[in-house]
C-alpha cells in the first residue's frame, strides 16, 4: 500500500512528535492572494515603506498567513480525518515571517481522550512552526476531534492537557526593532490609539461578507489544506463542504479594521473556538471586545486582548451565549488573542 488514508484517533501515541512533509518557501504570491480572499488592510503589511518607518526591515506577510502556512503542514498528520477542529490555547508569533523565508511544521502530542461515543477521539497536539534557520516563528496548542478507524480498538488513558487561559503579556514577544513612536496615523486609516481604547468597549466593525463556495475553496488549496470535511462533499451526511476555521479567521480578522485599523499585529493567539459550523453563502460579520490592555517595553507600542467574535448576519448584536452557557447559533467564531497597538 503506498497511499495513506491519515492517521486515526487509535494511531496517535502521547508524547510522539511529527515532523510534517513539504516545506513552503513563501513569496509575494502568498501576500497578494490573501489579500484577494479577504478584506485584509492593516499597513504593516501592506506596505515595505510604512513597516520601515515603523523599525522593520520591510512588511512582513500578515500573521494569519505565518499561521494557515504552519497550520496547512499538519492536517495531513493531525486533522485529515477531523470531525472537527476544536479549539486553539498558548498560541504565540515569535518571528516575524517575511518573503523567502521557508517554513516547516512539527508538532508533538501532549493530550488523548477517547469520546464516550467510543467512535472518536480528541487529539491534543502543540504546534511549531519553524524558518529556515530552525527558528521558530510560531508555537499553539489545538485539539482536534479525529474518527476511530475501529470502533473496537481500546481507548488510551484518558490525558487533557492543563492550557493557560491566556498568554501573559510579559511573555509577548515583541518583533525585533519594531518603534511605533514615529507611526503615521493617517497613512494607517483611523486616529485611535492604546489609549482611546478601555476594557469591556465592544467593537461593532460594521461591515460583512458573503462566503463564497470558491474562495473558500481557494484558500484552502493555497494553505495546503487537506481536510477531507472541507473538500469532499460526500464526507459530510448533508452534502455540504465545512468551511476551513481559518477562511472565517481571516475574514474576521479583516473586517476588524474598521475600528481595529491600528491593531496591526497578531503577537498571541489565547484561545479560540469554532463555535458553529460555515458554509457557503453566509454571511459573516464581526465584533470585538476589549479584555486586557499591556505596555510594552518597545518605544511607542502597547498591547490589546481583544475578543474577536463572528456571527452569521442576522445574529443577535453583541450576542454570545445563551442562559445555559452554549454559543448562541448564529456565532462562527470567538477568538481571544493579543495585537500590538501604537500608543
Amino acid at each position: 500500500m503506498k497511499t495513506n488514508a491519515g492517521r486515526f484517533f487509535e494511531d496517535y501515541r502521547l508524547g510522539e512528535t511529527i515532523v510534517h512533509a513539504v516545506p513552503r518557501t513563501v513569496s509575494g504570491g502568498e501576500r497578494a492572494l490573501y489579500h484577494a480572499l479577504y478584506p485584509a488592510r492593516h499597513a504593516l503589511y501592506s506596505s515595505d515603506e510604512f513597516a520601515r518607518a515603523c523599525g522593520l526591515p520591510a512588511a512582513p506577510v500578515d500573521d494569519l498567513v505565518a499561521f494557515h502556512l504552519v497550520f496547512g503542514k499538519t492536517v495531513p498528520d493531525i486533522s485529515l480525518n477531523a470531525v472537527a477542529n476544536l479549539g486553539y490555547a498558548e498560541g504565540r508569533w515569535l518571528k516575524p515571517v517575511f518573503p523567502g523565508d521557508t517554513l516547516r511544521s512539527e508538532s508533538t502530542v501532549i493530550g488523548l481522550k477517547e469520546n464516550s461515543n467510543g467512535k472518536s477521539g480528541v487529539v491534543y497536539v502543540r504546534t511549531r512552526g519553524l524558518n529556515q534557520q530552525g527558528e521558530a516563528v510560531l508555537d499553539y496548542v489545538r485539539w482536534v476531534m479525529v474518527r476511530k478507524r475501529d470502533e473496537a480498538a481500546p481507548a488510551p488513558e484518558a490525558n487533557v492537557p492543563a492550557l493557560s487561559k491566556a498568554v501573559p503579556a510579559a511573555d509577548l514577544v515583541v518583533p525585533e526593532g519594531l518603534d511605533f513612536s514615529r507611526y503615521d496615523f493617517t497613512l494607517a486609516g483611523e486616529p485611535h490609539r492604546w489609549g482611546d481604547y478601555d476594557i469591556g468597549e465592544r467593537i461593532d466593525h460594521v461591515d460583512g461578507v458573503t462566503i463564497e463556495e470558491s474562495e473558500h475553496m481557494l484558500a484552502t488549496r493555497l494553505w495546503q489544506n487537506t481536510a477531507k470535511v472541507h473538500f469532499d462533499a460526500t464526507n459530510r451526511p448533508d452534502g455540504k463542504r465545512l468551511i476551513y476555521g481559518g477562511h472565517v479567521i481571516s475574514m474576521a480578522r479583516a473586517l476588524s479594521f474598521n475600528g481595529l485599523a491600528n491593531a496591526q499585529m497578531i503577537v498571541a493567539l489565547n484561545a479560540g473556538a469554532h463555535a458553529n459550523p460555515c458554509f457557503a453563502g453566509d454571511t459573516v460579520r464581526a465584533w470585538s471586545e476589549v479584555l486586557d490592555k499591556a505596555e510594552t517595553s518597545a518605544p511607542g507600542v502597547g498591547a490589546l486582548r481583544l475578543r474577536l467574535v463572528a456571527v452569521k448576519h442576522g445574529a443577535e448584536p453583541f450576542g454570545l451565549r445563551d442562559e445555559a452557557g452554549k454559543y448562541q447559533p448564529g456565532v462562527l467564531l470567538d477568538l481571544d488573542y493579543w495585537a500590538l497597538v501604537p500608543r
